[in-house]
């Protein structure tokens, strides 16, 4: 009995063996079939047809989504790689419905996400770079700092912020970092760790009334670089408020003018930004800087939550440097994970 469960009908009646594979080509023939002949093919399957188009213009008109409104623009583009994975459920649905329209429609969403995202799906970190940089927002209630800072050193950073640093835990930071880093600062609840001096450190008004970001000069081999670290105001989604970024937004605003207002020409921005490359929102940043991520990481280097990473919050962006590799660091006892990068100085006038 258990034999004949494995065999199947030949052409002159008989049985055999059934080949690897037949239940499969059988589906397959079954579903192929049934698309022959069949004029409806073009006319079933407008409502999937619609979504597919409303999935489209949605990834690219993302931009003219407005913020008035519990901020959903922001909000769109804060998750945007993820409007992705309605791409093969719409596929799917548009096999099972038998509808062709319905498939032609699915590759306008999928033409879009791959023009905005599919470049960071290609690997194009390099090898050089003559300055690592790393930052991580530790989390103030993590239950070993210890651990964290000398899990964070053991990346070979020359350069690395630390952001969410309560007063009680610093000198456990200060303590672990010590053997790695002989130049350090802490202004407010972000410091910075360094292999090489630092001069003209002063905290960055980002206008909420307590330090939470902080700038400083280091003496690099390849000359004096202007390292800002960071770290914005959390955001919020809530039902009756949608997506509460204001506070976020001014600050943003405010780290962009400082930004503007360097005279130094090579500059590194570490940190937490609670927000995306993509969130509008954070433009008096971005639009100065060059994400070394974007430029030259693999992948979408996702940094929160530590748990089941969904967006890039923690950013390391650089002008008058070349991100040569950017990637995350293994996770510790933070809800983040560290990210590092591997950037070129311009040497140049």
């Amino acid at each position: 009995m258990a034999q004949q469960a494995y065999r199947t009908e030949t052409a002159d009646g008989g049985s055999g063996p059934e080949r690897p594979g037949t239940r499969l080509r059988r589906l397959a023939h079954r579903l192929v079939s049934g698309w022959r002949g069949d004029p409806r093919i073009w006319r079933r399957g407008a409502v999937l047809a619609g979504l597919a188009l409303l999935l489209a213009l949605v990834m690219l008109l993302h931009a003219h989504i407005p913020n008035a409104v519990g901020n959903l623009g922001s909000l769109t583009e804060t998750f945007l790689p993820w409007l992705g994975l309605a791409i093969p459920v719409l596929l799917v649905l548009g096999v099972l419905r038998k509808s062709a329209t319905a498939l032609i429609a699915v590759l306008l969403p999928a033409i879009v996400w791959l023009n905005l995202f599919g470049g960071l799906l290609v690997g194009r970190t390099g090898a050089g770079g003559d300055l690592m940089v790393a930052t991580h927002n530790v989390n103030a209630d993590n239950p070993d700092p210890a651990a964290t800072a000398t899990g964070v050193a053991a990346s070979g950073a020359d350069v690395l912020a630390l952001e969410e640093l309560p007063a009680s835990a610093v000198p456990v930071y200060e303590k672990a970092l010590a053997p790695t880093y002989r130049h350090h600062a802490v202004v407010g609840t972000v410091g910075l760790w360094s292999k090489y001096p630092m001069t003209d450190v002063r905290a960055v008004d980002i206008k909420l009334g307590w330090k939470r970001a902080m700038r400083a000069t280091l003496a690099t081999p390849e000359g004096p670089v202007a390292v800002y670290v960071a770290h914005l105001p959390s955001v919020r989604v809530k039902i009756e408020a949608g997506f509460t970024a204001r506070q976020r937004d001014k600050s943003a605003d405010a780290l962009g003018e400082a930004i503007a207002d360097e005279p130094l020409r090579r500059v590194v921005l570490l940190g937490d930004l609670n927000g995306t490359m993509n969130d509008r929102s954070l433009n008096a940043v971005t639009s100065q800087l060059r994400s070394t991520q974007g430029a030259a990481g693999s992948g979408f280097g996702f940094s929160w939550p530590a748990s089941f990473p969904m967006a890039r919050i923690d950013q390391i962006m650089v002008r008058g440097a070349e991100p040569e590799s950017s990637w995350t660091l293994p996770r510790t006892d933070s809800d983040h994970l560290p990210v590092a990068a591997r950037v070129k100085l311009d040497t140049g006038a």
